[in-house]
């Protein structure tokens, strides 16, 4: 019995384990945090339950994953790149709106977002390419080229519509490089032109987008529905994101107010996440005892860190934050023990994705970041996020289970 669960669970042990208490608590958080889905749909069962076959359907996909040999990974990356590409043009041009961003496509009634697609093939990518062409004092200065041929169209076709998840991708791929030992000067020159982008980028947001309240951003959508449809110039198609970018930024960058001043229409996300962490304590209140998951928009996907601390409390948040350092450097522990370039590349660039974007939400959560969208890699709630992510994790299980089989034949080859 034990060898036939073996089998199925193969691969780095901790890794498995790391999984398994965040499906947990993403479960255990999700359905206390879908109140007010349950309360819409006046189904009490129904958003956990599809959340549970979600998760369920993601381990099938870990499984399969892991089983793929990382050789493979290689013949994949040309069909992903194509698929990521078509997907993130049609998003662009026809995509499924949700509030003022066109991330998602409806294909035969399932919704998914080719951002999530396009992140996991871009590390794919630049492994490959990091892989074949280092050298023995790193990698050669040709590289840094070929990785930016890939990354900065990608990066510019998810930034139209999500600002948040090309910065993310930026960064992980960045890391990646320097991990790659990319040298230092040109990762230094790409450092400044992207901060002088950032710079222009920025003054364009302020100067293009209006600061409007969420209130304000109802009526004015109202109005657009009432109003005829006007074609959009380039500039407009460009930032027709802008007023959110510059609302969030603007928000983050106010002194906060006394909890007295505080508006709970305007900043009720803010509000309402600083009340469940400060209600908390050390212990939380307990599971399904959360009391702004009712106020909360968005509590169970881009604020679920804070449900997860109202309940929990910081012993919780700290647990979580300990699993993802855990995920960390389990999988920097697998990329040394690989006997090849490639499979190291890839088990740290998707380690890198899922830690950097957790960072991403549970700063958003405390209020050390804007609000971003980012949800919460394994916890949130979500469709095809969940369903990739448990892919990555399959894919650095397949990279453990080469790194295994190298330490095995350096055992042998002791005892020999």
């Amino acid at each position: 019995m034990n060898k036939k669960i073996g089998n199925i669970f193969k691969g780095d042990k901790v890794i498995w384990m790391v999984f398994f208490f965040l499906c947990m608590i993403s479960i255990v958080e999700v359905f206390s945090a879908s109140s007010g889905l349950t309360y819409k749909s006046q189904n009490y069962v129904g958003p956990i339950a599809y959340h549970t076959f979600t998760i369920l359907a993601g381990v099938v996909v870990a499984i399969i994953t892991l089983n793929i040999p990382c050789r493979y990974f290689k013949l994949m990356t040309p069909f992903l790149i194509l698929i990521s590409v078509v997907t993130l043009l049609w998003v662009l041009l026809a995509g499924t709106k949700v509030g003022d961003a066109g991330r998602w496509i409806n294909l035969f009634g399932f919704t998914f977002q080719p951002s999530e697609i396009a992140k996991g093939t871009i590390v794919l990518a630049v492994a490959q390419i990091l892989a074949a062409m280092q050298r023995e004092n790193g990698a050669d200065k040709k590289a840094f080229k070929w990785i930016l041929w890939i990354l900065l169209p990608a990066c510019v076709l998810i930034g139209l519509e999500n600002l948040s998840t090309a910065a993310m991708l930026f960064a992980v791929v960045f890391l990646m490089m320097f991990i790659g030992l990319v040298p230092i000067k040109q990762l230094g020159k790409l450092a400044a032109a992207i901060i002088m982008i950032a710079v222009v980028a920025l003054s364009m947001v302020m100067l293009v987008g209006h600061d409007i309240s969420d209130e304000e951003k109802v009526t004015t959508k109202t109005e657009q529905l009432d109003q005829p449809k006007q074609k959009k110039n380039f500039v407009e198609k460009m930032f027709h994101r802008a007023d959110t970018w510059k609302s969030r930024l603007m928000k983050f960058g106010k002194p906060k107010p006394t909890p007295q001043e505080y508006d709970l229409d305007k900043d009720a996300q803010v509000a309402h996440a600083n009340i469940a962490i400060v209600s908390s304590g050390i212990i939380g209140k307990g599971p399904g005892q959360s009391t702004e998951r009712d106020f909360l928009s968005q509590a169970f996907s881009d604020f679920i860190y804070a449900i997860v601390i109202e309940e929990l409390g910081i012993a919780g948040a700290f647990a979580v934050m300990f699993l993802y350092i855990v995920l960390l450097y389990r999988c920097a522990r697998i990329a040394s023990r690989c006997e090849n370039n490639f499979p190291a590349f890839l088990a740290m660039g998707l380690g890198l994705l899922l830690v950097i974007q957790a960072t991403f939400n549970m700063m958003v959560a405390v209020g050390l970041a804007p609000v971003t969208g980012q949800p919460l890699p394994l916890i949130s709630k979500g469709g095809t996020s969940t369903i990739i992510n448990c892919a990555y994790i399959g894919a650095i299980l397949s990279v453990s289970r080469s790194a295994k089989m190298k330490k095995a034949k350096e055992k042998e080859a002791k005892i020999a």
